[in-house]
């Protein structure tokens, strides 16, 4: 079940990832070769919800050093698209190479309890997947950086498949986004038991199976609501405004009235 990789197996197109903060979450990216790895981020930070929450995820990416990377573009250099483009070192800053997989059969898909890591959806020629990421990095990247809607493993997602997801009201193609909603909210829809039963590991199975069944529904591979669209397209429609994504306010503690409004970017 694990996905962890020697470096030397990479080849261009493949979907990669690292963990952080003792696996609070993953950093998505794409390989191009040459120790070279396009990956999305919000302004040069890996994550950001908009949310109190951020006092943890952001104080526990990993930090910039001192001195800057001689084969990195440096953040600033990303500009306003938040696609990058680091050498393989600073993509894992010091952490551990995961690829994700694609294709995965479905009980391979359920036993890999945690999201981010697989997809049932199949991947297309790598040629393709590299051309895609460097077609973002020089063109004009790849919307507003949203934590559910759209982030570091959905850019990856959309690389390696083409795939988007068209309705802009529910969950990106993030298998990780998902993870993070569909625990508590199993937790949520399995309470009702107890009015019929005091059987804490009923509860518990009943839990398990609603967190599993909305992981698979909520898959890539399985949602009715995506659309194949070309990479060229794709640009086409962010420099028009055809496609938004709404991104929140980063702030450092709870939200008032006029920070929860939240602000529309083309």
């Amino acid at each position: 079940f694990n996905n962890r990789i020697p470096k030397d197996s990479l080849k261009p197109g493949d979907h990669i990832y690292s963990w952080r903060a003792a696996y609070v979450y993953a950093h998505h990216g794409i390989y191009i070769g040459d120790d070279k790895v396009v990956h999305f981020t919000r302004r040069g930070q890996e994550v950001g919800t908009g949310t109190v929450l951020d006092i943890l995820l952001v104080s526990s990416t990993p930090k910039r050093p001192l001195a800057p990377c001689p084969t990195c573009s440096s953040r600033e250099e990303a500009g306003n698209n938040g696609v990058l483009l680091s050498c393989l070192d600073c993509f894992l800053s010091g952490g551990i190479l995961y690829r994700f997989e694609y294709s995965v059969n479905p009980a391979l898909f359920l036993a890999k309890a945690r999201g981010g890591t697989c997809t049932l959806a199949d991947a297309d020629p790598d040629d393709v997947v590299v051309h895609r990421a460097k077609f973002l990095l020089e063109e004009n990247g790849f919307g507003c950086y949203n934590v559910f809607k759209n982030n570091c493993e959905d850019f990856a997602i959309y690389c390696k498949t083409g795939l988007l997801v068209i309705n802009q009201t529910t969950m990106g193609q993030s298998g990780q986004a998902v993870s993070i909603i569909g625990g508590p909210l199993a937790a949520v829809l399995s309470t009702p038991l107890r009015l019929v039963t005091t059987n804490v590991y009923g509860m518990a199975a009943t839990a398990v199976g609603v967190y599993c069944v909305s992981r698979y529904a909520a898959d890539i591979g399985r949602r009715t609501d995506v659309v194949k669209v070309d990479v060229e397209d794709l640009t086409r429609r962010l420099a028009t405004g055809l496609v938004q994504v709404i991104e929140p306010q980063i702030v450092a503690g709870p939200l008032t009235e006029s920070q929860e409004a939240l602000q529309i970017c083309s």
